[in-house]
Parts: C-alpha cells; sequence; structure tokens
C-alpha cells in the first residue's frame, strides 16, 4: 500500500459523495458508487503496515477524510 494510492481512494471516495448531479439524476448509481469507493477505501486501509502514524489511523477511524488528505499531503 502506498500514500498515493491510499490518497487516490480517499479523494474518489469524497468526489463520489459529493456527485450531486449523479445522485438527483440516478440515486440508485449513486449510491452503488459510494459503496464502490468506500470498498476501495477499506480494502486501502486494512492494507495499512503495522506502525502507521496514529494521527492518520485516527482520521480515518472518524472518517475525516479530508484531514486524512492533508495529513498524507505533509
Amino acid at each position: 500500500m502506498s500514500s498515493e494510492s491510499l490518497a487516490a481512494a480517499l479523494r474518489k471516495r469524497l468526489d463520489v459523495v459529493a456527485d450531486h448531479a449523479l445522485r438527483e439524476r440516478d440515486p440508485a448509481a449513486h449510491l452503488e458508487a459510494i459503496k464502490a469507493a468506500h470498498r476501495e477505501l477499506q480494502s486501502q486501509i486494512a492494507s495499512l503496515p503495522p506502525g502507521t502514524d496514529p494521527r492518520l489511523l485516527h482520521f480515518l477511524e472518524r472518517q475525516s477524510y479530508e484531514k486524512a488528505l492533508a495529513f498524507l499531503a505533509g
């Protein structure tokens, strides 16, 4: 797992949730896209190595995804 792939999964999850056009046009497709993005993000989180910074883990556990992205950006 790389920080780049985790950051990409975080951005994807945030982007899908914020896609109001899709939500209005096709709520079922929007929900499925959210579920898929969430699964990918959870997969990335599950592959974090031992010793991952506790601050990052804190942000991820509390679904503070913007803070997690900022943390990864340094």
